[in-house]
């Protein structure tokens, strides 16, 4: 698997199809940066049938919806299955994996301020 990310963040006041910034690539995952701060970003990605993003953790919330194909997500050891439009928040520090079954592109929006309480 190959994994590419584009750390470049888009021209602000400039119009764009969120589906189109992003394009599949053979046996690999895409990552594109939208925005990076300090307090969070937001990330477009794209998976290429039978590639998974292996099990990790995040100190923080995060913001999943699928902007094209359907993916399986895996929190806790429990599996969903997301289709177009459909969004989830994984929790802070919850163990999560994403599979491929078929080509997929989610846009993924990570918060870090308000964590301070």
């Amino acid at each position: 698997m190959k994994n590419h990310n584009d750390s470049a963040e888009l021209e602000k006041s400039t119009a764009h199809v969120v589906v189109q910034i992003i394009e599949y690539m053979p046996k690999a995952v895409v990552s594109k940066t939208i925005i990076k701060r300090t307090t969070g970003n937001i990330t477009v990605s794209s998976f290429d049938a039978g590639e998974e993003l292996a099990e990790k953790l995040s100190p923080f919330d995060t913001y999943v919806q699928i902007i094209d194909g359907e993916a399986e997500l895996i929190i806790n050891a429990k599996m969903y299955t997301l289709k177009l439009g459909d969004g989830i928040i994984i929790p802070a520090h919850a163990r999560h994996n994403f599979n491929a079954n078929e080509q997929f592109k989610m846009l993924s929006t990570v918060i870090k301020s308000g964590y301070e309480d």
